[in-house]
C-alpha cells in the first residue's frame, strides 16, 4: 500500500479527526459555546488566508497583462508589415519610373532614325557602307 498511494495524508486526516483529549469539565454551557466559537474562528482564519477579492484582483491583472502583451505583439507586427509595405511601395514606384523610361525609348526607336541608326553602331557595331574602321590602340 505504500508503494501505491500516500498515506501520511489519511494519517494526517484521522489525527485532525480525533477527539481532544479533555483537561477539565466545562462548568456551564457558556463556556462549551466560547470553546466552539474560538475552534470555528479558526477554522475561518485558516481557510481565509487571502480575502475573495485578493483573488479577483489577481485575476484582472492576469488579464490586464494578457492583454498588454497581446497589444505590444500586435503593434510591433504591425509595424513590421508597414515598414514591408513602404519599401514594396517604393520598389514598385521605382519600376513603374523604369517603364516609362523604357516606353520613351521604345517609342524614340520607332519614330527617329538617329536614335536608330546610334543604337544600331553601339550595340551591333554596324557601319554605313562608304565607312572604314581604323582601329586605335
Amino acid at each position: 500500500m505504500n508503494r501505491v498511494a500516500n498515506t501520511y495524508w489519511n494519517d494526517q486526516r484521522l489525527r485532525t479527526q480525533r477527539p481532544v483529549p479533555r483537561t477539565f469539565a466545562p462548568t456551564s454551557l457558556h463556556a462549551v459555546d466560547e470553546r466552539v466559537a474560538h475552534a470555528r474562528a479558526r477554522v475561518t482564519s485558516r481557510q481565509r488566508i487571502f480575502p475573495s477579492w485578493a483573488f479577483f484582483v489577481m485575476i484582472m491583472l492576469a488579464t490586464f497583462a494578457l492583454c498588454i502583451s497581446v497589444n505590444m505583439r500586435t503593434y510591433a507586427e504591425l509595424r513590421t508589415a508597414t515598414e514591408q509595405h513602404e519599401s514594396v511601395r517604393a520598389e514598385v514606384e521605382a519600376l513603374r519610373e523604369g517603364n516609362a523610361d523604357l516606353r520613351k525609348e521604345i517609342e524614340r526607336l520607332r519614330t527617329d532614325p538617329r536614335a536608330i541608326e546610334r543604337v544600331a553602331r553601339e550595340q551591333m557595331n554596324m557601319l554605313r557602307p562608304n565607312e572604314i574602321i581604323v582601329p586605335v590602340e
